[in-house]
């Protein structure tokens, strides 16, 4: 689609006419309604929808569609966000040393599976830095240990200030961000194996492997300040056997992963995430 679409992500208290209003504040203003999808989570209270119309022939300018719609989300306690697909996200990825990942976001982003500009890679080892030369995109090595992370974090935010970037994507970063880091630049999705919590620590996949697991599976999540435990974006599976080896379980393992990553990223940048408490609703 050429034309430059607005799109509403809104939760609030359920109740009677939620659909109704929001689409009459649409359709009073001559827009059109291209896309709506809305789910209610009766257990929380909470309505939740994404609508999206078409920009042209829409009678209130951009700047002030926030405000116009403020005027109706107050009285209703929503929380909203407002995006424009004409915005082009900047995306920062960070990795360590393993690069499918990394390889396979940057591959997607050539292809145009996905509407954003990849402007800065950041690691803790200097191995990927061919990677980035590859593809002209800059590079920053920032190596971190127990006694540096806090002036490394704050190089790091100044970075992505510097570059402004608008999405953090760690593509198999294995460091831990503080709380306090997450605080300040809250957009970050991670990817894992989805083991957690079974089986933490080094080796994984060998510890798996010892255990006769029958499924391994990948998990893309939104970072907070609780370890691995953000709101889950993306997940998949694919079954094993007794005639998978380490080897097997690694490879498919991070297949998994990159597919995960590439379907949380992507539907965060088509803002079809919305995050409530510690879940979200992705709308198709």
């Amino acid at each position: 689609m050429t034309s430059p679409t607005a799109t509403l992500l809104i939760s609030c208290p359920d109740q009677k006419g939620l659909v109704a209003k929001f689409a009459n504040f649409i359709y009073s203003n001559g827009g059109n309604i291209i896309h709506a999808d809305q789910h209610t989570d009766f257990a929380a209270g909470l309505f939740l929808t994404r609508i999206e119309w078409q920009l042209a022939g829409f009678n209130l300018p951009r700047e002030i569609i926030g405000a116009a719609f403020n005027a109706i989300a107050t009285p209703l306690q929503a929380s909203w966000q407002l995006h424009f697909s004409d915005t082009v996200p900047r995306i920062a990825i960070w990795v360590s040393r393993q690069d499918h990942c990394l390889y396979d976001l940057i591959w997607r982003h050539k292809a145009k599976e996905f509407p954003a500009e990849i402007t800065l890679i950041i690691s803790n080892h200097p191995d990927l830095q061919e990677i980035a030369d590859q593809f002209g995109i800059d590079y920053h090595h920032i190596p971190i240990n127990k006694d540096n992370k806090i002036e490394q974090e704050t190089e790091q935010l100044e970075l992505l200030q510097k570059y402004q970037i608008d999405l953090v994507v760690l593509a198999k970063y294995m460091q831990i961000l503080s709380q306090d880091f997450v605080s300040k630049f809250p957009k970050i999705i991670n990817i894992h194996h989805s083991f957690l919590p079974a089986f933490v620590g080094a080796n994984p996949y060998h510890q798996a492997y010892q255990r006769g697991v029958k499924i391994i599976g990948a998990t893309a999540h939104y970072v907070t300040a609780d370890l691995d435990a953000g709101p889950i974006i993306e997940q998949d599976v694919v079954k094993v056997s007794h005639r998978d080896d380490v080897n097997d379980l690694i490879r498919k393992g991070k297949d998994l992963e990159r597919v995960v990553l590439a379907r949380a990223v992507r539907s965060h940048l088509q803002n079809r995430v919305l995050v409530y408490g510690n879940r979200t609703v992705v709308f198709e």
